[in-house]
């Protein structure tokens, strides 16, 4: 299965070289797109394998994820794995998104960080719970850490799957594509990974109050524009069947796959 990577990168000098590296490990194509940065992402990327894309100026990250994805589906990809660049997301565990997209072809995959989710800030860990609480409503289906930028979305998804539109070309995006893969029947699987944080690194993009309340927001228009979706709520929940198991593809952490 022909795949590629995209990583999309802000000011991520210190550390894109060595994910390029690992990834290119993994998978042979790694594209990075530098969102307008004002140090030398770029250069580090390129020297380091990546191809790479440069927006004219910072368009956040969803605007970054959807040249990246072009690229890749342009590229004949049948699968586009999406990858932080700030080091919180092992490439080495591509393997299990990869092993679970095999079990279950068709379906998105949500690399969740279950294992040792003491490691992040207790505020982080507050506003990525209330994100997958309404996400999941929107979507009608319980979706696992639904912040996670760890991704593995199938081409067929992507080519039907809408643009960024205006407020949605950050973190929202990201959002706003877990809610279209279930209305398209595409529903996110999830494949547990560890919880990576180092407290001496750079300070997130994601900013927890911020970011999130524009993800509620959001999400609070898509609910309002269906009548609040109370089967949505209650499929979210697990009150009420859902279309396809949640469990079918949790990869746990010792399974592994070959490179792609």
């Amino acid at each position: 299965m022909p795949v590629a990577v995209v990583i999309p990168a802000y000011n991520e000098a210190a550390t894109i070289a060595g994910i390029v590296h690992r990834a290119r490990r993994q998978v042979e194509t790694v594209i990075v797109v530098d969102d307008g940065s004002g140090d030398d992402t770029a250069a580090q990327a390129e020297a380091a394998g990546a191809q790479l894309l440069r927006q004219p100026a910072n368009q956040g990250k969803g605007a970054a994820l959807w040249r990246g994805m072009g690229a890749a589906l342009a590229q004949g990809a049948d699968a586009v794995i999406t990858l932080d660049a700030d080091g919180q997301h092992c490439p080495e565990d591509m393997p299990k998104l990869l092993t679970a997209a095999r079990r279950q072809p068709g379906r998105l995959i949500v690399a969740a960080r279950l294992e040792r989710r003491e490691r992040a800030p207790g505020l982080r860990r507050f506003a990525n719970g209330m994100a997958d609480f309404w996400i999941s409503w929107a979507a009608g289906y319980p979706i696992r850490d639904t912040q996670s930028g760890f991704r593995l979305y199938p081409a067929a998804f992507l080519r039907a799957a809408s643009a960024p539109h205006n407020g949605r070309r950050g973190f929202a995006f990201e959002s706003a594509l877990l809610i279209q893969a279930t209305r398209l029947g595409c529903y996110p699987a999830t494949v547990a990974i560890e919880t990576i944080y180092h407290p001496q690194g750079r300070p997130s993009h994601y900013q927890p109050w911020r970011d999130t309340l524009r993800i509620v927001a959001t999400v609070a228009w898509e609910l309002l524009g269906r009548g609040l979706y109370p089967i949505g709520l209650l499929r979210s929940l697990r009150l009420l069947p859902l279309p396809v198991s949640d469990h079918e593809a949790l990869v746990k952490q010792q399974d592994t796959g070959g490179k792609a």
